[in-house]
Order: structure tokens, then sequence, then C-alpha cells
């Protein structure tokens, strides 16, 4: 039978609690009641079974049964850097590639993004879609989010953290190559994903000038946030999983 998962910010000791929304999804949206069976993850690789003792109040009490901690892949990850699409649609986007598997969403500003103000709150909007969607799909690492900002500030934060990762972008050119056509070998990959406008023709080359191959998805125009779900189910799908993803 499967169980609920709930996320626990710190899953350390015998005892562990839940409070906010976690807590009262699994009082009152699931019905939990004590000696109940549920799933927690702290989204850093420990997860652990755990038995309802308490339900009191707005902190629920849980009693670790048995927990395991895994690493975090060091190669083969996915990396989605894509335009700042209006509120809403940033948001599907998060939640698709958080449920496909991507490591990494970063926001990106082009010369067409449509700058929309996204609310002091956004980055906890993200926060909590992700922790939403990694419950759902069964992943046990949350994914970093990052920006929004600039593509250069974007590449240069991004080649630091992934030095050795393969730079791909959506690209009407001639020249693009059929996604399946992008090398491996467990190497982690950066996908850029530009504005409904296109980027401009001094982005592509800055892209291309950091070691970065043009991409075509379809023949159609998409939205953000589809090429961004569409990008990450390929390269998802596509991982070298003898990496360690």
């Amino acid at each position: 039978m499967t169980v609920a998962r709930f996320y626990c910010e710190s899953i350390e000791g015998s005892v562990v609690l839940l409070g906010g929304e976690q807590a009262h999804h699994l009082v009152h949206v699931m019905r939990a009641r004590a000696g109940s069976t549920v799933e927690i993850f702290d989204g850093k690789g420990t997860v652990a079974r755990a038995a309802v003792v308490d339900v009191g109040g707005k902190i629920v009490s849980l009693r670790v049964e048995e927990s395991e901690t895994f690493s975090p892949p060091s190669a083969g990850r996915i990396i989605i850097a894509a335009s700042v699409a209006k509120a809403h649609r940033f948001e599907q986007l998060i939640t698709q590639c958080s449920e496909l598997g991507a490591e990494h969403i970063a926001a990106v500003v082009f010369a067409r993004t449509v700058k929309l103000a996204a609310g002091k709150n956004a980055g906890q909007r993200y926060s909590k879609l992700a922790i939403a969607a990694a419950k759902q799909s069964g992943r046990i690492f949350l994914p970093e989010i990052t920006g929004p900002d600039s593509l250069e500030k974007t590449i240069a934060l991004l080649k630091d953290r992934y030095p050795d990762a393969k730079i791909i972008f959506g690209s009407f050119s001639a020249s693009a190559i059929p996604p399946g056509k992008v090398g491996r070998q467990g190497s982690d990959i950066i996908a850029f994903v530009g504005p409904e406008g296109g980027m401009t023709e001094q982005e592509e080359n800055l892209l291309i000038d950091n070691g970065g191959v043009g991409v075509k998805l379809t023949d159609t125009v998409l939205r953000i946030e589809t090429a961004a779900a569409a990008f990450a189910a390929i390269l998802c799908a596509g991982r070298d999983r003898s990496s360690g993803s």
C-alpha cells in the first residue's frame, strides 16, 4: 500500500515534529491519527518511515521507525535555465521540472523577457511548489531554485557550479541538432530556454562562446514552460543511471 509522504526540514533523532502546512495536510486532508504510518523526507537525502504519535494542536509528533540517507548525484545532473514567464506559468514550470527530476531550475532575464513583478514571496512560493512536486513524485532531493538573474550572471553562476557541464539551448538555426544527438557520457547538462520572442543574436552568440550548442525541440514555437518541461523530460529520461544520478 502506498504511504503518504510529508516534507520535514530536519530528520534527526527518534522523534520529529511536523508543523504548518505539512501538519495541516496530514491531519485535516489525510485524516491521519495516532498509529498511522507515513513517509517523511528532508529534501537533502534522508527518507524515513514514521508512525504518528500525537496530533494535538498545530504540531504533529512522529516516531521514526527506520530511515535511510542517500548521497546526492555528482554527475548526470539536469539544470533548466529558463526565461522568466508570467507568475502562474513559471509556477507550472517549477512544478513540472521538479516532478520530472531536474536538479536545478534557474530563472533567467533575457533581453526579450517580459519582466513582471514576481512579488516578495515568489521564492517561498517556488519552494512550496517544489516540495509539493517532490511529495507527489517520490523524489528524494529537492531541486535548487535560483534567480532571476541576467543571462551573463546565470552563465557565470552555473559554470562555476557545474564546471564540466554541457550547455545547450533552444534554437531554430539550421545548424541546431535534435536533443537525442547531444552527447551524454554522464555529463551534467544545462539547458537554456529563451523567451517566446526568441533570444537575440548576441545572446545566442554568448551561449556559443561559452560552449553552448543549439538544439531544436520541434518545428513549432513553444511556450517557455512547455519547452522547459520538454527539455527536462528528454534529458532526465536519457541520463546515465550508472553515474549515480
